[in-house]
Parts: C-alpha cells; structure tokens; sequence
C-alpha cells in the first residue's frame, strides 16, 4: 500500500508510464515507414528515367496525360475547310446537309492558293453506259474537276477502281420526275459539291449527256462566264402561267413565274442560294404538283426573283424537241454521224458575256447507250478529245 501510495504521489502511476512509453514508439514507426516511401519513390524515378532513356519505354504513371486539350488543337488548321472530303459518304440528313453546305466566307480574296474546279454532277437512275466518253474527256485534267453521282439508292455501281468516277456516289433517296423529290436530288448534289471549297461552276447532267468539246475550251468557257446558264423564261400558255397557283403569292406572283430547262450551270454564289432556300421551297412543295412540275418551274422562278442579273437565260445543253412529245428526242448508233454532231455544234447563235457568240451549247443529251462507240470513234475529230 506504501508503495503504491508513493507512486501515486510522485505522479508515476504505472499505466500513465505505459502510455507514455508506447506515444513515443508510434511516432518512430510513421517515420520510418514515410522514410521507406520516399526511397522507394526516388528509386522508381530512377528506373523510369532509366528505362525511357535507353528503351524509349515509359511507365504508366510518367506518361499519363491530361485529357485538356488547348482550344487552338481542337479547332485545327485551315486545311480542314480547304480540303475536300475524304468520301463522299456520310451520315448527314438533308437538313443537316444543306445547313452546312450553305456556308460561304464574306472575305472574297481566298488565303490560299485556290484553282478554281467545274463540278459535274450527274443524276441517273443507275448505270451510266457513255462513262468511257466522259473519261476520255477528263483525261489529263486531274485538279480541275469533281464528279457526284446521284443515283436510285438501290443502285450499286460496278466502276474500277482506275476510273474518274469510282467512290464518286453521294448518299441519294428517290428521284420522281415532275416532283419536288426531283429538286431535293438536284439540291443534294449541290449541297454534297458545295463541300468542296474549289468547286466554283457546277454543271448538272444526266447518263445521257455528251460533251460537245474538249475539256479546256468547256472549262475556259464556264470560268470566264459573268452569267449563270440557266433557262427562264415567261411561257403565257397552258404549259407555263397556266400551272401557276395563285395561292404562291406574295412570295411570287404570277408577273414572276418561270418555266425552264431542268439541265442547269451555276456559279458557287447561286449554287448556295439553291440549297439554302426555304421560302421558295415550301411554296413550290406545296402548291407546285403535277400537271405543275417543279423540276421545270422551281430554280428557273427562284433564280429569277433573287439573282435575275446574273442569269444568261439559256442553257448549255442541247436537246432535240423537233418530234414533239413531253420528252426530247433520244439518238441511237445510227444517229451518231460526223454530219449530226457538226449540225449540233454549228449554226447557233446567243450571248456570251455580252457579245454575239456562236458557242452555245457545250453539252447535249439524249444519246442511247448504242451511241458509245460511233461516239468514241468521232469525238477526237468531230468533238476534240
């Protein structure tokens, strides 16, 4: 009892003195397990610097990276609005589609070398029999021109993989003649050209069509026009203002109403006018069905109200309407002499960039598929290539 009592006075309480002794121990264990963890860190920096210098390999932990990206990589280069698609195919629905090809720079002087191109957009059904003509003409004018195809969606085209027109299909839907539907597959193949910030001049064509001259003459000729070459012109009779609909006004009246050949060219500045069109648009849709066809009626109208000043008012493609009927005249093989495509290409008068010209057409159609080999027999004499 003394004892205890002794310790108890002098404040040496035997499980106080415990405590104590084990406080003192905690702190040096912590201090040497943080100790260990610093070696071991330092050690396995070593190795790494080691191992990347002499082997190129990084561990996980030195080559993590943040997953920020500064706002100037995801933005990217120019080279992303300059050059053109790497496949014509994508996921875009018309809207979509038409919303972005209607993008235009305000800044007119490009800063970039920019060589102007001729688009030539086709809209066929499927196959395209006169495609060994066409390849001939654009031989050896690589960088110059773009090729879209616009066929039946069920259509799957069999070209080689050396031809010009290989790949060259853009995402299509249903193409009824006389129909709005008509105008949307006119309208895509703009859109999916319009992607291509050097197509200047867009020609549409159908499997039909032949080139009446050489590539550089056609090229010169578009490039060099003021004028876009699409037909409108004011039809009083029952074919023209008697398809007109008066519930089109005030968006046009029947003083605006236009009729037209469906084959067209156009510069860069009307190609977006077309696709970004939605006033227009509904008023034909709507009011414009058969016996109104809006593949003749539409553009030819639109074009006139919103640019008429920069329309030559003719088209570039000849067609034969001499035998009457709702469709022009279609040749075959026998057709095909030196004598019919001098008469094509001769004795035809018009306007070009203001002065008289005797070139007038540049394209013709309907020609058979028979006609491809008197075609290619003749065309480097009678048409140039």
């Amino acid at each position: 009892m003394q004892s205890r009592a002794l310790a108890t006075e002098e404040g040496k309480d035997p499980a106080n003195t415990t405590r104590a002794n084990h406080s003192r121990v905690l702190p040096l264990r912590l201090l040497q397990i943080f100790g260990l963890f610093l070696v071991l860190c330092v050690a396995f920096s070593v190795i790494s610097v080691y191992m990347t210098k002499r082997f190129g390999v990084s561990t996980t932990l030195t080559s993590t990276q943040s997953s920020f990206q500064p706002c100037y990589e995801e933005l990217g280069g120019l080279d992303r609005w300059i050059k053109p698609p790497s496949t014509l195919l994508h996921i875009m629905n018309d809207t979509e589609l038409f919303w972005r090809a209607s993008f235009a720079p305000k800044v007119k002087k490009y800063p970039f070398h920019r060589v102007p191109k001729i688009a030539f957009m086709f809209l066929t059904k499927g196959p395209m029999p006169l495609a060994p003509l066409w390849e001939r003409f654009l031989k050896g004018h690589e960088g110059l021109y773009s090729i879209y195809i616009h066929s039946t969606p069920s259509y799957r085209p069999g070209f080689p993989a050396s031809s010009v027109f290989y790949r060259r299909q853009i995402p299509s839907k249903v193409a009824e003649w006389g129909r709005m539907s008509m105008c949307d597959a006119e309208r895509r193949l703009l859109a999916n050209a319009l992607l291509d910030i050097s197509n200047e001049r867009f020609v549409l064509l159908s499997e039909s069509c032949i080139p009446l001259y050489n590539f550089s003459l056609i090229y010169r000729y578009t490039m060099n026009s003021k004028h876009s070459f699409t037909s409108a012109f004011d039809d009083p009779g029952p074919f023209g203002r008697g398809r007109y609909n008066p519930n089109m006004k005030p968006e046009v009246t029947i003083s605006q109403w236009r009729k037209g050949s469906q084959w067209f060219e156009v510069s860069r500045k009307l190609a977006v006018s077309m696709v970004e069109d939605t006033t227009f648009y509904r008023k034909f849709e709507e009011f414009c069905r058969p016996a109104c066809y809006s593949d003749e009626h539409y553009f030819p109208t639109m074009l006139t109200i919103l640019s008429g000043n920069l329309l030559a008012n003719r088209s570039l493609t000849w067609v034969d309407w001499s035998r009457g009927g709702y469709h022009p005249a279609t040749f075959g093989k026998s057709d095909v002499t030196e004598e019919f495509l001098q008469r094509i290409i001769s004795n035809h008068k018009c306007i070009y960039n203001g002065q008289p010209s005797s070139t007038c057409f540049l394209f013709g159609r309907k020609f058979a598929p028979s006609t491809l080999e008197p075609l290619l027999r003749l065309a480097h004499k009678q048409l140039g290539f």
